[in-house]
């Protein structure tokens, strides 16, 4: 039972997942809480690990996830799962769409999808935006926010870099003078 419910989750995320890996988060999210798999904390860990390493998002968090829940076979299962269909999908509509690509109704049914992902992409954002409120408050967000923009988008840095420069930060810091007193306490 738990193998055929990796299979469906991440073939349902596969093949609902127009736009690419980063489309497909969101559906995943959903597939991780619909069967409880794991809480959004350690699922932002997961999304946060997976950016900083190189290959398409939606693959390396079905192998993990499919190896957390159900070993290497899970993991094998959720990659063949989240992989092959869309594989199967784009080579039958690359071979029969190919004679249509100029008609209108073909461009008008990649433009119509781009909004739903924009949404979906938007509210997964939100998400990781009030989680991180809550662990950090909002002054050092919108910090991080702002400072996110500035080096992604302006500067042009890669994104894995400025992720992999913030899990370094967090990870070689000092801890605060609150979190040292309540670690007194607890002792």
């Amino acid at each position: 039972m738990k193998h055929a419910q990796i299979f469906m989750a991440f073939f349902r995320a596969g093949m609902l997942g127009y736009g690419g890996g980063p489309a497909s988060i969101p559906l995943i999210l959903a597939e991780v809480k619909r069967y409880g798999w794991m809480d959004d904390d350690e699922f932002s860990d997961i999304l946060a690990i997976g950016n900083t390493l190189p290959g398409p998002i939606a693959t390396k968090m079905a192998g993990y996830i499919g190896y957390r829940v159900g070993g290497i076979l899970g993991m094998l299962n959720a990659i063949v799962a989240s992989v092959f269909p869309t594989v199967v999908l784009m080579i039958i509509l690359l071979v029969s769409l190919a004679s249509f690509r100029d008609y209108p109704w073909v461009q008008g049914m990649t433009n119509g999808v781009v909004p739903v992902v924009a949404v979906m992409l938007g509210a997964l954002t939100w998400g990781f935006i009030k989680r991180s409120k809550q662990d950090f408050g909002w002054m050092k967000v919108i910090i991080l926010l702002i400072g996110s923009i500035l080096l992604i988008e302006i500067f042009g840095i890669h994104p894995a870099l400025v992720i992999l420069a913030l899990l370094l930060f967090v990870f070689f810091r000092k801890p605060e003078k609150e979190q040292l007193k309540k670690e007194g306490e607890t002792e």
